[in-house]
């Protein structure tokens, strides 16, 4: 019989809310990226860079996360989609 989990703080459902956010915001960019054949190597990068950065993150943060580890991991996907924004505007204009 499976032990029953923890409830999550304040603090770890923002932060998890945060990673799938940029996680689905990944996927989708991927889709978009395969439809128009526009730096498809960056989509599929991108969204293979999250899955073993959150996993492995979480594995070493015992399923925290509020760790600083978890935090630097959606932060560095913050930055990506900063460049990607950034590159997208520069492209337009």
């Amino acid at each position: 019989m499976a032990e029953d989990l923890p409830e999550l703080t304040g603090e770890q459902k923002r932060w998890a809310f945060g990673a799938v956010a940029l996680f689905l915001l990944a996927v989708c960019f991927l889709g978009f990226a395969l439809n128009a054949q526009v730096l498809v190597p960056f989509a599929i990068g991108w969204v293979a860079l999250q899955i073993f950065g959150y996993v492995g993150s979480l594995k070493f943060a015992n399923g925290d996360f509020a760790s600083p580890l978890f935090k630097s991991q959606v932060m560095l996907h913050v930055v990506a989609l900063t460049l990607l924004v950034t590159l997208i505007l520069k492209g337009a204009g």
